[in-house]
């Protein structure tokens, strides 16, 4: 078969997988629940360009996420499945440009280019990313889709039409920004810099196309904020200081502070096993060894990028997904100057450590007890399988070469461990931060209409499963201090109420007179007991205690 028909079926067989009991386990905290619930209420209220999490503007991240998100939950119902239905299909068009890419960085060697999105398409990180509602996986595939644009620019040869690539290239980067501001631009730079460095790489002079796809990008990736900015000009502060700077340089703006070292560790670890082979050939071909063309793709697709986001103070795993493409690459090219000999070692090593993942998987619901996770027998099935499917294709297939193996042996797991994880997440859910075993429960007390108030915590995934705002009520938990500067007049203090202002507690005996439930995260402090005197029934789902009255 052909390389293309061999792409389509691992789309057709990771599509599969990631859609297989997508809505096994609710939206999570804490960011694919904001999302979501940010992206339900902005189609229950037709604003598009004000987002709101919870009743209250929030502008952390421009709209693109949330017009996708609204998007998913309009055509495919308001499931946690929904919204997670988008960033799979972002995640397949990643595997697809990858190889898209591969085939210009191979020189059109399509089985290289294909081998480069089978080791994509099963890392861990890209994996997780899909079945995560956040900005990430839809700005990879943007940032990626300019990458290949730029390099198929450059690389169409002289006297062909080649400025449609160009424009498409500039239109990614400006949705890019509707989706994450300036970071955009990182890998499509770094691959652009890569190109013109590396010697005997075709390039095309400068013309008027560049100025008018720039301003097609000014036109594409700025126009909500200067929508917003002509609408309030405090906006321009917020977004180049307090959503650029301050989240680059200030460990504390958003609670996502890490070491320096962050990325050094979980990049390999979310790149595993893979990285493990590309580590060793790195070390043993040497810098000298790898080649002009390699050596630029290592510096600008990888370790520049990575340096670059070890810099700022706000780290999260996904935050590197751009650099995992050149992770791809590189490992393709230099397993593909090994011999089978030492492929097969490899091979057996993958195999090893795929079994036991999936081994320990079947043993979750012995060993989870132990850890306070409650998970049914029925969940060992699916990795069971898996554990199956491995030893069946190691002993029936026939295949000599060891390259094809090892490809397969790692979709193969990819697909068990996929097939495996949601049951899971589906069993576990409440201890993951979910919120949707709550919801059920008040839906089984009869309680689903009664007003809700969260003590001291920020809880979209709960609004979202019940489809209506909870009131946060504020104890000096600093992710309820909300930025209302932009709120036009008070109506938000219906969905926020702060405990430690007096002025503001004189709404809460209206709301407590209504027979409320109560929803805590562990225990009540004594000097908050006052809140549920009139609730004199409780009980525990997960980490919640929810106080009612019948």
């Amino acid at each position: 078969m052909s390389s293309r028909l061999w792409l389509w079926l691992l789309l057709a067989a990771l599509g599969g997988a990631f859609l297989l009991n997508l809505n096994a386990w609710g939206v999570l905290e804490s960011s694919e629940a904001r999302y979501a619930e940010i992206g339900r209420e902005m189609l229950a209220g037709g604003d598009w360009l004000h987002p709101r999490l919870l009743g209250i503007q929030h502008f952390h991240k421009p709209p693109l996420t949330y017009w996708l998100t609204a998007a998913g939950l309009g055509l495919f119902g308001g499931t946690a499945g929904a919204v997670r239905l988008l960033p799979v299909l972002a995640v397949l068009a990643q595997v697809a440009l990858v190889y898209a890419l591969g085939l210009l960085v191979f020189a059109r060697d399509r089985r290289r280019a294909l081998a480069a999105a089978v080791v994509y398409g099963t890392l861990p990180v890209v994996l997780i990313s899909a079945l995560n509602v956040t900005t990430d996986a839809y700005l990879a595939t943007l940032e990626l889709l300019a990458a290949y644009a730029f390099l198929h620019y450059h690389c169409t040869p002289a006297g062909r039409p080649a400025a449609r690539w160009l424009y498409l290239g500039w239109v990614a980067l400006g949705l890019g920004f509707l989706t994450k501001g300036p970071v955009a631009v990182v890998l499509p730079v770094m691959v652009v810099i890569s190109q013109h460095l590396s010697k005997g790489s075709p390039r095309r002079p400068w013309s008027w196309h560049h100025l008018s796809a720039g301003l097609l990008f000014a036109l594409v990736g700025l126009s909500w904020y200067l929508v917003l900015v002509a609408d309030n000009p405090a906006f321009v502060r917020y977004f180049l200081f307090e959503h650029t700077v301050e989240r680059f340089a200030n460990a504390a703006t958003f609670n996502r502070a890490k070491p320096w070292w962050f990325y050094l560790v979980l990049a390999p670890v979310g790149a595993l096993p893979w990285s493990a082979a590309l580590l060793t050939e790195l070390v043993r071909n040497g810098w000298r060894r790898l080649g002009r063309r390699w050596q630029q793709v290592l510096l600008w697709w990888v370790l520049v990028p990575l340096l670059f986001f070890s810099l700022s103070k706000s780290k999260l795993l996904l935050y590197v997904l751009p650099i995992f493409p050149g992770v791809a690459l590189l490992t393709v090219e230099l397993l593909g100057r090994r011999t089978d000999a030492v492929l097969l070692r490899w091979y057996v090593g993958f195999m090893a450590l795929f079994g036991l993942v999936l081994g320990g998987l079947c043993l979750l619901p012995l060993l989870g007890v132990g850890y306070g996770l409650v998970v049914a027998p029925w969940v060992a099935l699916w990795p069971a399988a898996g554990v199956l499917l491995l030893l069946f294709t190691h002993m029936f297939w026939d295949e000599v070469r060891v390259a094809p193996r090892l490809l397969v042996l790692t979709v193969l797991f990819s697909l068990g461990l996929l097939a495996a994880a949601k049951p899971i997440l589906g069993q576990i859910e409440a201890r993951a931060n979910g919120s949707r075993p709550v919801a059920r429960r008040l839906k089984e007390l009869n309680l689903q209409d009664r007003p809700v108030l969260v003590y001291n915590e920020l809880l979209p995934s709960l609004a979202f499963a019940q489809r209506r705002l909870p009131v946060s009520l504020y104890d000096g938990n600093q992710a309820l201090q909300r930025e209302t500067q932009f709120e036009a007049d008070g109506r938000w203090h219906q969905n926020l109420i702060n405990l430690q202002d007096p002025a503001d507690t004189t709404v809460l005996g209206p709301l407590l007179r209504r027979q409320p439930v109560l929803l805590v995260k562990g225990e009540l402090p004594e000097g908050r007991a006052c809140l549920a005197q009139r609730l004199p029934k409780h009980e525990h789902v997960g980490p919640w205690t929810i106080f009612y009255a019948q």
